[in-house]
């Protein structure tokens, strides 16, 4: 906690996939209440994240997961995207923290006070929880994308740029939901 209230973590993933939205959560834990396995939701399998994640919404003071989609990453490029959705997430919140600790060496603007922290989501358990969340939101959407559009496998690589994402790209062209700012997609966006 921040010494004048409340402290919240902040995380995203989807930087790096050649689909779908980026994602971010913010989360402001309880102290009276930790949450024990807490870690960087890469580190955690599918499995344990979806169970952190239900605890993490049941056990946290305030949580909220927010998002950027296809057109704004395309339109602002990745980096602002993932800004816009780490602002989103902290405005969502229903309390409001007087401290933001993001992950990472980039902060969005907020109108409270910031910090980031390299590899927070591996030692600040804010940053943590809020890793799952964005992590766990994002893997649901992917799968979503996946029923929209099967011919891609986005259930096998969740949309980074793998062998068999490019496969699919190369035999089926981009769909609305690939990144037509990434190269791999730009390449095979052309006619």
């Amino acid at each position: 906690m921040s010494p004048d209230g409340l402290t919240a973590g902040v995380d995203e993933a989807g930087r790096g996939p050649l689909a779908g939205s980026v994602y971010a959560s913010a989360v402001i834990l309880d102290p009276e209440r930790p949450i024990a396995g807490l870690a960087d939701s890469k580190k955690l399998s599918p499995k344990r994240r979806e169970t952190l994640a239900v605890t993490i919404k049941s056990q946290a003071l305030a949580w909220a997961v927010a998002s950027a989609d296809v057109a704004e990453i395309d339109t602002l490029n990745i980096l602002q995207a993932t800004m816009l959705a780490m602002q989103r997430a902290v405005q969502l919140l229903s309390l409001r923290p007087s401290l933001v600790l993001v992950d990472g060496n980039r902060a969005p603007q907020l109108p409270m006070s910031v910090q980031t922290i390299i590899k927070g989501d591996l030692t600040i358990a804010a940053i943590s929880a809020a890793s799952i969340l964005a992590k766990t939101a994002r893997d649901a959407s992917v799968m979503q994308l996946h029923e929209i559009y099967p011919d891609y496998g986005f259930d096998q690589h969740k949309g980074y740029g793998t062998a068999l994402h490019i496969e699919r790209l190369r035999a089926f062209g981009p769909c609305s939901a690939h990144r037509r700012s990434f190269a791999p997609v730009r390449d095979w966006a052309k006619p």
